[in-house]
């Protein structure tokens, strides 16, 4: 029997002995055993870090047509800013046209030293993965100004013939800033912009290739100069994403904010509600996130990050139900489904509704190993007692590793299932492989300490314990440096004031 310590099973020992260990990757794959964790008080950071790789992780599947979103800030201090609905007055004589005044004010950033409790020590290592996958996102250009991408060898040859004519640089860095080009798009954007520095669609995308380029203070100061004359909503989220860069993350939410104010469209409301719950400020996503809902009911990104609020603020079950109806409105689109998925993992709803909608993912989806994998989670919360189910379960994780042999969270859970049903050896062989493809899967150390412990190998057990423990410790270390990265908003809620009698 091992030293010092004493295997128990359930879903409360096991939240016990290694809630805290759910590293960014496992987080990434969703994969936690077969057991519900959500009372756990570490559960709660666990949501929060999910959540915002959920949100970020959809950013990436729908605005890839958009303007990219960076993920890094480098550094963090506490500030005094108010944060309120912006006045015309200050930037030139249009006037907002946002249906609804927010009720929330956002006042500055918390300093992430006195968070407190369990959420300072986990924000998403996942979170920043996929934040960096949004910054690499191929910008747009602006509005109404992408040439044709086919011609760009003509285009090319205009700037030859004609190298001092505004048009032809300005059609040429457009085209490659359009094909993802921007480096190269530099130079002729320049130079069109030196020929005329007032043209609106030149100084817009000569910004862009700026900040895509890395020259932040470059393309602030070029928007800075374009927003005297073009207080626009396309230019305020070109700053909110300057701003963001910069580490200015209350700034970067008031031009947001301001973007939707100017055009309440469907991107401009989304974008302002990512900010806000990529920033913890839940309750004023939820109030943005459920207003763009009801004003574009047919956008299911717009429900995906209404769900993911509901989730990150802790009712999964009102999640679940956000990320079905976006499915349900746009069945073809992966992205509901792999978000539902990864919150199943945490805090499986349960439903039928759920277990429907993966079953629709891998039937739209076969030669996807997460439908299947996900399908297959959801299957196993519902039926762990009907042996028919048993094998349908087992039978989806075998084709989840058909198609990606390295896909460690299966062979987590194909483990789990056969220690369910007592099959110790086939158990063991599964946890076995799942650590040697990733030796960070600290669930997967535990498992397998219990599996040794039961074959009566203390020696082993203590070794795969010890291990889970390391790994946990350095993935929690990990996690509390990087939620340095991203700021807190400090925020208050208002209520209307009522209309007079």
């Amino acid at each position: 029997m091992p030293s010092g310590r004493e295997f128990r099973d359930g879903p409360q020992a096991v939240a016990e002995q290694t809630g805290a260990n759910y590293n960014g990757r496992q987080l990434l794959y969703g994969h936690f055993g077969s057991f519900a964790l959500g009372a756990h008080p570490v559960i709660h950071s666990l949501r929060w870090s999910v959540a915002t790789a959920l949100l970020l992780g959809a950013l990436v599947a729908v605005r890839a047509q958009e303007s990219p979103r960076p993920g890094a800030i480098e550094g963090t201090k506490a500030i005094d800013i108010t944060l309120k609905p912006s006045s015309s007055g200050d930037q030139g004589s249009r006037a907002p046209e946002f249906y609804d005044e927010p009720q929330f004010t956002v006042a500055g950033v918390a300093d992430i030293a006195n968070h407190g409790g369990h959420g300072s020590d986990t924000v998403s290592r996942t979170a920043q993965v996929l934040a960096k996958d949004i910054a690499s996102t191929p910008a747009a250009v602006a509005n109404g100004a992408r040439p044709s991408l086919s011609d760009e060898q003509t285009l090319r040859m205009a700037v030859a013939r004609s190298p001092e004519n505004f048009q032809a640089n300005q059609r040429l860095g457009l085209s490659l800033q359009t094909n993802g080009k921007g480096q190269e798009a530099l130079e002729y954007l320049e130079r069109a912009h030196s020929m005329q520095p007032s043209d609106y669609t030149t100084a817009l995308a000569l910004t862009r290739a700026y900040l895509d380029s890395g020259q932040a203070a470059q393309a602030d100061q070029t928007a800075r100069a374009l927003l005297k004359a073009h207080d626009t909503a396309e230019l305020h989220v070109l700053l909110g994403d300057i701003e963001e860069k910069r580490g200015s993350s209350v700034q970067a939410v008031e031009d947001y904010q301001r973007a939707a104010e100017l055009d309440p469209s469907e991107a401009n409301l989304f974008a302002w509600g990512a900010e806000l719950l990529l920033h913890r400020a839940l309750e004023p996503a939820l109030q943005v996130f459920g207003k763009g809902s009801r004003r574009y009911p047919a956008s299911s990104r717009m429900l995906v990050g209404l769900g993911v609020a509901h989730y990150a603020s802790g009712s999964p079950e009102l999640a679940a139900r956000m990320l079905c109806r976006a499915s349900d409105l746009d069945p073809s689109s992966a992205t509901p489904y792999l978000v539902l998925g990864k919150m199943q993992v945490l805090d499986p709803p349960g439903t039928a509704s759920v277990t429907e909608k993966m079953e629709r993912f891998v039937r739209l989806f076969p030669e996807n190993a997460l439908a299947n994998y996900y399908y297959a989670v959801a299957l196993q919360r519902r039926s762990e007692a009907d042996p028919e189910q048993q094998h349908r379960i087992e039978a989806l994780l075998k084709r989840s590793l058909e198609l990606n042999r390295s896909f460690a969270p299966a062979l987590l859970q194909l483990g789990a299932l056969y220690q369910g049903q007592n099959q110790w050896p086939q158990a063991t062989t599964a946890y076995e492989k799942a650590v040697a493809l990733d030796s960070e899967l600290a669930e997967a150390h535990y498992r397998l300490a219990q599996a040794y412990r039961h074959a009566g190998e203390p020696g082993r057990a203590e070794q795969e314990l010890a291990r889970s423990d390391q790994v946990t410790k350095k993935n929690l270390e990990k996690a509390a440096e990087e939620s340095q990265q991203i700021p807190q908003f400090v925020y208050t809620l208002r209520h209307p004031q009522p209309s007079p009698q």
